[in-house]
């Protein structure tokens, strides 16, 4: 079971999420908001650009992004960090 890393920073984040067609769509501050249509429907994220990001706010985004695509949050996490 992979772990989700804890040194991550919001814009490394970013950059990975965008294989998942996240966008950065505005930026307000530190905080960036993705956005993506994949799975059919319009989703919103709101991502710190903090580094490193906090381990429960990476473990909520990763559940609000599973929970979209439709996939294991496990799985999610191996095709993200795995070979990073």
């Amino acid at each position: 079971m992979p772990n989700i890393p804890r040194n991550l920073s919001g814009s490394e984040l970013v950059k990975l999420l965008a294989k998942y067609g996240y966008v950065v769509t505005r930026q307000t501050g530190s905080h960036l908001r993705l956005t993506t249509t994949r799975s059919g429907s319009e989703q919103h994220l709101t991502v710190p650009n903090h580094s490193p990001l906090k381990l429960g706010t990476l473990n909520n985004i990763l559940n609000d992004i599973a929970r979209h695509l439709n996939i294991d949050k496990q799985l999610l996490i191996k095709e993200l960090f795995i070979g990073k």
